[in-house]
């Protein structure tokens, strides 16, 4: 069997055993030196038979010579305005990292009814994540976001877990950043979008945030705010530490904090429950083993031993291609999402509800007690 073959029948088997209704006409969106093309959006395309790669777009000309190879698209643009104009595919990934473009690269895809793939953070204020969610509604069209843990296999088994009882009543989250050069701010916004979208799978919409925002140990000041190292909007502080409520008094706790010494396995979600713990790493599958550990001690000891939890389907084998299958998994999931009239596993009200999350630990610091959501100040906290 192929590698493309492969990828096929390891997504359908993961629920999506239906075929296409039909072919579909893909672009792509990426700007070299300028956010690139994010964790391989552009690439995506060809685990589909069924989808045809037409054009890509890059304002660098050099990077547009390589995406075009890269891609295997039939035409190159310099201009992505003038490649959805003339193409108006019936999808589009939006690549690039960095988010100084990504409301206009947004709308210019819902305005020809391109439905969306599009890299994560979803915004940098929520004034940004308003107009997208206006855009998105007002085409009709479907936008999913690369939080790749969505479509993960060991998320999947995890939820069937906590659905079964497998630790009784859930009692409370707690999430760490990565924790590394971009400790705190940069870390909350870049990859704590992640770990904010977690909490919601498993907890639902939070009803408020209190939060506290350090740098070096003082309280944050204005001196503070500092530009990321990429332009995802202004971040603050080398300390986060937030808990947000959910319904029914339950809690879930986001942490980043600028330390001597971390670890990858730092990056992920303890769900505590009433009778056990399981771990969820925040990894691209195959990489990210969960672990279950059935103690209401939340604690190993002679009996109780952590467990690997694996999921129902084997696809260690395409290893190598990582990237390419946890995308696979979002974008047949919005194919799906398309053809049923459905909301894709994230979609834009999922990605705003990540900005609120990130934007109201900022709120409360600077009230000094827990803010309720929705927020009602929309512009970034840190903007003034």
């Amino acid at each position: 069997m192929d590698r493309r073959c492969f990828l096929a029948s390891a997504v359908s088997a993961l629920g999506y055993a239906a075929p296409p209704r039909r072919r579909y006409r893909a672009a792509v969106i990426g700007h070299t030196g300028h956010g690139n093309y994010g964790h391989g959006l552009d690439v995506v395309w060809r685990a589909f038979d069924f989808v045809d790669v037409v054009a890509v777009a890059d304002a660098d000309p050099e990077g547009l010579a390589r995406a075009q190879q890269r891609t295997g698209a039939r035409r190159a643009y310099r201009d992505y305005h003038e490649m959805l104009d003339k193409e108006k595919p019936d999808l589009v990934s939006i690549g690039p990292r960095w988010l100084d473009q990504r409301v206009e690269m947004v709308e210019a895809a819902c305005e020809v009814g391109s439905h969306i793939y599009m890299e994560k953070p979803f915004a940098q204020d929520l004034e940004d994540a308003d107009r997208m969610v206006a855009a998105v509604r007002r085409r009709g069209v479907k936008l999913q976001i690369a939080h790749q843990m969505r479509g993960s296999p060991f998320l999947a088994r995890v939820r069937e877990l906590i659905d079964g009882g497998a630790i009784g009543s859930l009692q409370e989250l707690r999430a760490r950043g990565k924790e590394d050069h971009r400790a705190g701010g940069e870390d909350l916004m870049v990859l704590g979008s992640h770990l904010g979208d977690i909490l919601r799978i498993f907890l639902g919409d939070p009803e408020w945030v209190f939060a506290h925002v350090t740098q070096d140990g003082e309280e944050l000041a204005p001196a503070h705010t500092r530009r990321p190292t990429e332009p995802v909007g202004p971040v603050a502080g080398n300390q986060i530490a937030a808990m947000f409520a959910f319904a029914g008094g339950r809690h879930g706790y986001l942490a980043s904090k600028a330390c001597e010494e971390t670890h990858p396995l730092r990056f992920g979600t303890f769900l505590y429950g009433s009778r056990g713990v399981i771990f969820l790493p925040n990894a691209i599958y195959p990489e990210g083993q969960p672990y279950l550990l059935r103690s209401a001690a939340w604690f190993p000891d002679e009996l109780h031993r952590w467990e690997k939890i694996e999921p129902k389907v084997d696809l260690s084998s395409v290893r190598e291609d990582s990237a390419l299958l946890a995308n696979a998994f979002m974008v047949r999931d919005l194919i799906d999402a398309i053809e049923r009239d459905r909301k894709p596993l994230c979609s834009e009200e999922d990605g705003r509800w990540t900005i609120e999350m990130i934007l109201g630990v900022y709120q409360s610091q600077k009230a000094g007690r827990p803010v309720r959501f929705p927020l009602a100040q929309r512009r970034h906290p840190l903007a003034a």
